[in-house]
């Protein structure tokens, strides 16, 4: 079991819980048309995202099956949220983890999702002890899998019209990386 004790600071992210004064925040992240393009839900309310972040406040642990920890996504010092980073414990018998962002468009660019995605896949082979971690992107989501790509995971499958999102036949892309890949790139 892994549970988040601390903030994961980085160069220049603090990779944190989410807590109930993120709400002005978070709905500038989940409400802008951009940042959901690719995503299962749509643009949300100001109420949505309010119940949304009462979830959020508490996912800061892995030990089950369907598990996650999500973390909201800090420029140093900026206090404020731009974004989230997130790892989904998708087995634990079999050590397998998802890694998911989301980003402002405002924030985007910088590299700070790079940055974030690292630190939790840091998480993922380190303290988490992960053999496997993978993302799924939207086949149309070209930054996002080149994000993915640039962190070294490799593409596994491209899954054709495998589901239909907001009125509309998608492709799903699956890349991963292996503890001992992740482990020979940080060396």
């Amino acid at each position: 079991m892994f549970t988040l004790d601390a903030p994961v600071v980085t160069d220049r992210l603090l990779l944190r819980a989410f807590r109930p004064g993120d709400l002005d925040d978070l709905h500038a992240v989940q409400s802008h048309p951009d940042v959901v393009r690719y995503l299962y839900h749509g643009v949300r309310t100001r109420e949505e995202v309010r119940a949304k972040l009462g979830e959020r406040t508490g996912m800061t642990r892995l030990a089950d099956d369907h598990d996650t920890l999500l973390l909201a996504i800090e420029p140093a010092g900026s206090g404020r949220v731009v974004g989230d980073v997130m790892l989904h414990l998708a087995s634990a018998a079999h050590r397998q983890g998802e890694i998911g962002y989301v980003l402002h468009p405002d924030a985007q660019g910088r590299g700070y999702a790079r940055e974030a995605a690292a630190a939790v896949l840091d998480l993922a082979f380190g303290p988490v002890g992960l053999h496997r971690v993978f993302g799924r992107a939207d086949g149309r989501n070209s930054r996002s899998i080149a994000l993915l790509r640039r962190l070294g995971l490799r593409q596994e499958a491209r899954l054709v019209e495998n589901e239909f999102v907001k009125g509309e036949w998608t492709d799903e892309v699956v890349l991963a990386i292996l503890a001992r890949e992740w482990t020979a790139r940080r060396s």
